[in-house]
């Protein structure tokens, strides 16, 4: 009997777990269920707007702007059409179209807290600090408990060293925001900044908590460490950091000035400074040291283009114009006669008009004698 029993078909299907993966969901699919919609009402704009704010939510910028266009066409007074506009052409980097669509919205009466919002966020990312502040005060008039708003102004003081200003409104963030991970790493960053170690490591480790996987948020937790003198276990979290976000530059330029250090091989240094002055052709000494471990590679052509910047930026620094000359040389005598760039040996010209010199005379022949 318990034989058949274990041979007996069952009377209920057993449950099936579902993938999760592939289960489609999100404001990308949200969107496109729209499509079919807006084919059958082409001129629907509360349609379009629609699928452009889930095409926003989607990373999807420039369909955002299409269908915002297309709805424009249909209606050019609507002020909510043209905040949309204004947020496709921030996300998509166009900052003085973003902000001349937001002044639309506002002529057209669109008064939400978030379009003053927009405008400072997005004069702040053009470096027009005062022009942000003045839109981030107006939202915090509009809605004075408004952590998006705080935390852009102290975004705005800490780009303007009023070091104070900064950590009290991002303070005022947090307070209302407190599960953030962006503000954690702005107020641990800062700290770093001013070499407060100790206080920095609190908002790392907070924002560690949230987000393990921020890069930002490594990279902080790492520079603490160096600054209280743990050098080895630094390394370790800027190496993290990198591998969770590749534009962590930073994290490069530490990890280059920590192997340089260590008198490491100039081939471990060449990558990491690459990366980080792409994103930062300004850290000090990084370019310096790219150009000698170049050099130290027997990659001149590199080397020489690196030490011409390095004298474009410090022109009157002997020692920079010495190494554009020696390697340029070096480049030159590893070339082909055919693809140097100039004779080797250097002959002067002769006068555009030269002077004739008195020919000698020669000696009269004497007379005979008679």
């Amino acid at each position: 009997m318990l034989l058949a029993g274990c041979h007996s078909t069952p009377t209920e299907r057993p449950d099936t777990l579902v993938d999760l993966a592939t289960v489609h969901t999100g404001p990308r699919v949200q969107a496109d269920e729209l499509d079919g919609a807006i084919q059958q009402q082409p001129d629907n704009t509360n349609l379009l707007a629609r699928r452009a704010s889930l095409r926003l939510a989607a990373g999807q910028p420039v369909a955002a702007l299409h269908d915002v266009e297309a709805a424009l066409q249909v209606d050019d007074q609507d002020g909510e059409l043209y905040f949309l506009q204004a947020r496709a052409l921030r996300a998509l980097g166009r900052l003085k179209e973003a902000l001349a669509a937001a002044r639309r919205a506002a002529d057209a009466g669109f008064n939400s807290p978030e379009l003053p919002l927009l405008e400072g966020e997005t004069h702040l990312a053009a470096r027009q600090y005062e022009a942000a502040l003045e839109s981030l005060d107006r939202t915090l008039r509009l809605d004075p408990d408004q952590p998006a708003a705080l935390f852009y102004k102290g975004l705005a003081y800490a780009a303007t060293a009023d070091t104070a200003q900064a950590f009290d409104y991002l303070q005022a963030a947090r307070a209302r925001d407190p599960r953030q991970p962006e503000i954690l790493h702005q107020l641990a960053f800062l700290l770093n900044a001013y070499r407060v170690p100790e206080e920095a490591a609190h908002y790392a480790r907070q924002g560690l908590h949230l987000d393990s996987a921020s890069g930002a948020l490594h990279y902080d937790y790492g520079r603490q460490l160096e600054l209280q003198g743990r050098p080895d276990s630094a390394l370790y979290y800027y190496r993290r950091a990198l591998a969770l976000d590749t534009t962590q530059y930073r994290a490069d330029y530490r990890l280059a000035l920590a192997a340089s250090a260590h008198g490491q091989r100039p081939a471990a240094l060449i990558p990491h400074l690459q990366r980080a002055l792409r994103r930062n052709p300004r850290l000090p000494g990084a370019r310096a040291l790219l150009a000698e471990a170049l050099e130290g590679q027997h990659r001149l052509p590199e080397a020489l283009r690196q030490y011409r910047m390095l004298v474009l930026e410090n022109p009157t620094n002997q020692h920079w114009t010495y190494k554009v000359w020696k390697t340029n040389e070096l480049v030159q005598a590893s070339l082909p006669d055919s693809l140097r760039t100039g004779p080797r040996v250097y002959y002067r010209r002769p006068a555009a008009n030269p002077v004739s010199r008195p020919q000698p005379v020669a000696p009269l022949a004497p007379l005979p004698i008679r």
